[in-house]
């Protein structure tokens, strides 16, 4: 079996670097079963793992499911940017055009009270009138 390097360099390093002494000795024992488990001691594993650090390749970065991969856009062009101009201008007539016959209507209802009021408001002038004059 191969030596986890990566495993292994994590558990090295909590063996160097642990906060606690129980840190460090279960990183030690950590790194001791994965040099075991390929079949080396903890000074071979320590060995193999510097004699190789140098000639290793980078890592690419790491690729999250939430980042699509960046990929160059390709260039609009100038019929693609006419065609969206005048479907953008399409859109803004039709909306004004349903705006226009929306507030159409409203007027229109707006008239037809102010026509109801202005009629009953006639209607008590008239009889205001008459009833001032004596009803002649």
């Amino acid at each position: 079996m191969a030596l986890d390097r990566e495993r292994f360099a994590k558990c090295r390093t909590l063996m160097e670097r642990g906060a606690t002494p129980g840190e460090r000795a279960a990183g030690r024992a950590a790194a001791i079963r994965i040099a075991a488990a390929a079949g080396l001691t903890l000074a071979e594993a320590e060995a193999f793992g510097t004699a190789r650090r140098g000639t290793a390749t980078p890592r690419p970065a790491p690729h999250y499911a939430w980042q699509a991969p960046k990929t160059q856009p390709e260039p609009i062009t100038v019929a693609e940017l006419q065609a969206q101009k005048l479907a953008a201008e399409t859109r803004r007539r039709k909306m004004a055009e349903r705006e226009a016959r929306r507030l159409r209507a409203v007027h229109a209802e707006q008239e037809r009270q102010s026509a109801a009021i202005r009629a009953a408001q006639g209607e008590r002038d008239r009889a205001w009138s008459e009833a001032r004059t004596g009803g002649t």
